[in-house]
């Protein structure tokens, strides 16, 4: 076999052996947080470090919750209510996003309060030190007062509860425009000791999420950044943490000086609480009772006699857009919150090309363009080595009979083949390796572009054109009812046989492979042939149950490629005999039938 050939099916079986490997790699409440050494850089006057003390035990109370009172909740992005009972932010839904792209389907809910199905939620509260009882503090089963109606971005809420011992204590809730409730917590002291106690912030999820992905390249389950360093557990992991005596549960704790936050992330959505400055960050998991759970503990407050102490965090609840947790990042002050975003092992490449398809998107208000405007520079940009590799090609061309010949006098003798073939290669300066350079970058950045199809919500329920109304998801149409223009329907998306009856997409996937193809002369070796004529309609299937806006993307590349490698090859003075080939194809299938004894 020729080296032209070599090449091609290398590239062809680099890209073959990349997709199966991706095929085969394709939980009564807890204790609250206790009060340990927490290290602040920077002292405040009227804090300290803090100190192992014990604390009250959350108990389960779905019957206290149902019956207090609640807040409304409404912004311009978010629906629902707080529980008086520990201020929790436990009912919450997403205005812009709906679980299915079908007509009437319900808005995306992503809190609910406890006693509920998979119930998930935020709150605060204070944990003793020293100088008060752990009941004499607010916690998850204190019922706070209010006056407030209704909490939206013009209109704060405002709690109260006195523990009738001295000390009285406030919480200020507020919320911005997306996703974000800043909590502004005070104590005042009114006894005639000094106390020290510490706030806090909890997110508690019961039991793991019903609709996990389980899939090998999303993260979903606890997520936080402490100091700069970003740390990701799924939940699968959280009960296998060791035992940590001072929370009384496995768990994991950093001690986080200079700031960060801690929450749990799901495929779209988020929650995670954002203090100020230093602070203890736990993850763990509660055995009993099959809880997840995430705090955010703050310095120890000592409070003087007559003295009032207060603290600030936030709370975010949302989903993860890209441009919104970027604004909290740049203008909001919270380190690294981009990286909530599942960005995986090439972040060096999704986070760019995830920005240029943001930024292309915003141009053009259209994904399925914006994926192929996309193509086009990735392909410009490669288009240097794609360059080098198809004039190489070409030249290689050339040498079909100079190749001819020496395969006739060498004979038998490979080693006189090979001096021969080196000798011709240098002679002419053709890299016979060339032919690889474009297929090896385009590795990483199919990855890439996947992950960023499949990770980002921006992706989720994208519309084309027609039938594509999700490019996150797989090909909706179907040869079964020639893609639509028969009067009755195609197989459900994902079924097995939605991925034998193709959609367009994944055919014309297979039939621009094949052109790319036609543009070399089939192998003479009858094996290598047949790897050849059957690569393009392997991956057309293997890939129909993939994203479609992935698939549009390879199509555009395949395209693309085809045009490159015909318009160098002419500049090379070689013609390519892509219409000669295909009809050899033909021919040989012909001769086939004809040779066939039955």
């Amino acid at each position: 076999m020729d080296d032209q050939n070599k090449n091609l099916l290398l590239a062809t079986g680099l890209s073959f052996a990349v997709m199966l490997v991706w095929f085969a790699i394709a939980p009564p409440l807890s204790p609250p947080p206790t009060v340990e050494e927490v290290t602040d850089t920077s002292p405040v006057a009227g804090t300290s470090g803090g100190s192992d003390v014990s604390t009250n035990i959350l108990s389960s109370n779905a019957k206290a919750v149902a019956d207090a009172d609640r807040i409304k909740i409404n912004t311009p992005r978010l629906e629902g209510s707080l529980s008086l009972l520990a201020g929790r932010i436990d009912d919450l839904r997403l205005k812009d996003y709906t679980e299915t792209i079908d007509e009437g389907s319900p808005i995306v809910t992503l809190l609910s309060a406890e006693g509920s199905a998979n119930a998930y939620y935020g709150l605060n509260g204070w944990a003793a030190a020293s100088g008060v009882e752990p009941t004499d503090v607010p916690g998850p089963n204190t019922l706070w007062s209010s006056t407030s109606k209704s909490l939206t971005p013009d209109s704060p809420v405002t709690l109260n509860w006195d523990n009738g011992k001295g000390l009285s204590f406030q919480r200020i809730i507020s919320v911005d425009k997306n996703f974000m409730f800043n909590v502004k917590q005070s104590v005042t002291n009114l006894s005639t000791s000094t106390v020290a106690l510490a706030p806090y912030g909890q997110i508690a999820r019961h039991g793991e999420p019903p609709n996990l992905k389980g899939f090998f390249i999303l993260h979903e389950g606890m997520v936080r950044m402490s100091d700069g360093e970003l740390d990701e557990t799924d939940y699968d992991k959280m009960p296998k943490f060791e035992i940590n005596p001072k929370e009384r549960a496995p768990a994991e704790v950093i001690q986080v000086a200079n700031g960060g936050w801690i929450g749990f992330t799901d495929h779209y959505w988020m929650t995670t609480m954002v203090p100020q400055g230093a602070f203890k960050s736990v993850a763990k998991y509660d055995i009993n009772n099959d809880i997840f759970l995430t705090e955010a503990v703050q310095p120890t407050q000592t409070v003087a006699s007559g003295d009032t102490t207060t603290v600030t965090s936030q709370f975010f609840a949302g989903a993860k857009e890209w441009e919104v947790i970027k604004n909290y990042q740049d203008d909001g002050g919270v380190d690294g919150f981009v990286d909530s975003i599942d960005w995986g092992w090439f972040y060096f490449l999704t986070k760019p090309i995830f920005w240029l398809l943001h930024t292309l998107n915003g141009y053009i208000g259209n994904m399925g363009w914006s994926i192929i405007c996309l193509t086009l520079v990735i392909k410009a940009l490669l288009l240097p080595l794609a360059y080098k590799s198809y004039v190489s090609m070409a030249r290689m061309k050339e040498l079909q009979p100079e190749m001819e010949k020496l395969k006739e006098s060498a004979g038998d003798d490979k080693q006189k083949m090979q001096r021969g073939m080196m000798d011709l290669y240098k002679k002419n300066k053709v890299n016979p390796a060339a032919g690889c350079l474009p297929i090896l970058p385009q590795i990483p950045i199919f990855f890439s572009l996947y992950k960023v199809i499949f990770v980002t919500l921006e992706l989720r329920h994208a519309e084309w054109f027609g039938p594509f109304n999700d490019l996150s998801a797989p090909d909706p149409t179907s040869i079964v009812n020639l893609f639509g223009l028969l009067p009755w329907g195609a197989p459900d998306t994902g079924s097995i046989l939605a991925l034998i009856l193709i959609g367009i997409l994944p055919l014309l996937l297979g039939i621009s492979m094949w052109m790319q193809q036609k543009l070399n002369p089939a192998p003479t070796d009858p094996t290598q042939a047949m790897i050849f004529t059957w690569m393009p309609w392997v991956f057309m299937f293997m890939l129909g149950g993939f994203a479609s806006g992935l698939v549009v993307y390879w199509i555009a590349n395949n395209t693309i490629t085809f045009m490159q490698q015909y318009s160098i090859m002419r500049s090379q003075g070689v013609k390519p005999e892509v219409f000669a080939n295909i009809m050899d194809t033909f021919k040989k299938f012909r001769k086939g039938d004809e040779s066939d004894p039955s």
